[in-house]
């Protein structure tokens, strides 16, 4: 429901409220944040904004123009359930204070001009948007990186590696490696935490429609969310990984949503159902078509994946991102689309016969990237696709492992360089209106070449000693 500031005023008077949170996203994707006094904030605020040095955010301002400015969108507003005193959470776009203009680098202005972008070309009017983000609940973690040394160590109680420990209260239920998906407790011994995030979520207005546990051991978990439209629900994913974070903090664990935290057991993805509409109309449904899709949603799919090497340096945007992704498992790194093939980049769920269910299923983004940033990306695709009628070929609904080899299936990058390099070469259909700049564009790629390619290039990594330590 739209407010207006006004609105928003009086209903933190009536909640008592004492503080005002505001939060913006950096260009990589995290939250970022400033309270001030309720006293601060007026209906002037929601105008003129509230200031902050962009110097120190991430892929923002250099020092010499750091001056920036937040302006706090009404609708955004809820409760923050975390914090010990009544507390107002406002989303904020960033501004130029000396243009008055959107600063070019904000990724929630990136998701609105996708948005405006759609209407203006007449295809349809909004786009719906159902993102799965897994994530693992673990009880324990620590990790250096020195000079002379580098590591990481993680823990879960639900571990099926503490299978043989010698503890008291060692009672040995726990999914075993790959098995996690769906037992009941006492195995899936996260399920009421995941309620209480569930809970947690709802009352801050995300309508969730289930949880449960993920493939892996040591609590992989995924909430899912019902489909919004595309910044809206981009905000609901910052707000859902607040709310999973703080929670299991509030539980004495910790999660996180690197895509591939464990060895040799299943990553956490971001599989993400998308559709079109105009008006109360479902565009991507046609009786007749392939698995109830219109042509438009083949044209639709034939642009996610002729871009989907260059997508994939902002829909799995780390280097960890490629662990997950990984040829000869289930991995979604071939650029086909099935109904059933779950190692296909795109996949049309089947789950219901209503028109108004019809929506293809991105595969490949995982919950490191930035949502504003990935979501615009994948909808330009995909208007890409129908504007230059893309053709997708044909479905792959075969075991991708038994085709034979004479036959050549195209397939995401293999490394966060090789994406980075292929969107490089291919952004000119995140361009069209407006909707994304070079100049953000480039920065990105910049940003990450140096603070995470290289970065890790640089380092020794622990299983090199076992290889090549005594050679």
């Amino acid at each position: 429901m739209a407010r207006s500031p006004k609105e928003v005023l009086a209903w933190a008077r009536e909640k008592q409220v004492r503080m005002v949170d505001v939060k913006f996203v950096d260009l990589p994707g995290t939250w970022q944040h400033f309270t001030v006094p309720i006293e601060e904030l007026s209906e002037k605020s929601f105008e003129e904004g509230l200031g902050f040095d962009g110097s120190s955010i991430r892929g923002f301002k250099t020092i010499n123009e750091s001056d920036m400015l937040l302006i706090p969108d009404p609708d955004t507003a809820i409760l923050d359930p975390f914090t010990e005193v009544p507390t107002l959470s406002l989303i904020c776009n960033v501004v130029d204070p000396i243009t008055g203009e959107v600063y070019n680098r904000d990724p929630r202005a990136v998701a609105q001009r996708a948005e405006a972008y759609l209407k203006s070309t007449g295809i349809a009017d909004t786009s719906y948007w159902g993102p799965e983000a897994e994530f693992f609940i673990l009880d324990h973690v620590r990790f250096d990186q020195n000079q002379h040394y580098g590591y990481y160590f993680l823990d879960s109680e639900e571990g099926i590696w503490n299978s043989g420990k010698d503890e008291p209260g060692n009672h040995g239920y726990r999914p075993r490696n790959k098995e996690g998906y769906f037992p009941v407790p006492p195995v899936d011994a996260m399920s009421n935490l995941r309620t209480a995030m569930v809970l947690t979520m709802m009352e801050a207005g995300i309508a969730v429609e289930c949880q449960h546990h993920e493939v892996a051991t040591a609590g992989q978990a995924e909430i899912d969310m019902k489909f919004t439209t595309l910044t809206r629900m981009a905000d609901q994913v910052m707000l859902y990984k607040y709310i999973v974070k703080n929670t299991a903090r509030k539980y004495g664990k910790t999660a996180t949503f690197m895509p591939k935290p464990l060895f040799q057991d299943n990553g956490s993805g971001m599989h993400t159902h998308q559709s079109l509409w105009k008006g109360d109309t479902p565009l991507f449904y046609d009786p007749a078509g392939y698995a109830g899709l219109s042509q438009l949603a083949l044209y639709y799919i034939g642009g996610l994946l002729k871009h989907g090497p260059a997508l994939a340096a902002l829909c799995s945007p780390t280097t960890n991102s490629y662990k997950r992704l990984v040829p000869g498992f289930e991995a979604p790194v071939n650029l086909v689309y099935s109904q059933r093939n779950r190692s296909a980049a795109v996949r049309v769920p089947m789950y219901s016969r209503n028109p108004k269910a019809k929506r293809i299923e991105f595969r490949p983004p995982d919950p490191s990237c930035n949502p504003y940033l990935a979501f615009a990306a994948m909808l330009m695709a995909g208007l890409d696709g129908i504007r230059n009628k893309i053709d997708p070929g044909q479905p792959m609904d075969r075991n991708l492992y038994e085709v034979g080899p004479g036959v050549k299936i195209p397939s995401l990058p293999g490394s966060l360089e090789e994406a980075l390099d292929a969107l490089e070469k291919d952004h000119e259909f995140l361009l069209q209106g407006g909707v994304f700049n070079e100049d953000l564009i480039q920065t990105w790629i910049e940003y990450k070449r140096t603070k995470e390619v290289d970065a890790i290039r640089q380092r020794p990594h622990p299983y090199e000693f076992a290889l090549y330590y005594d050679i």
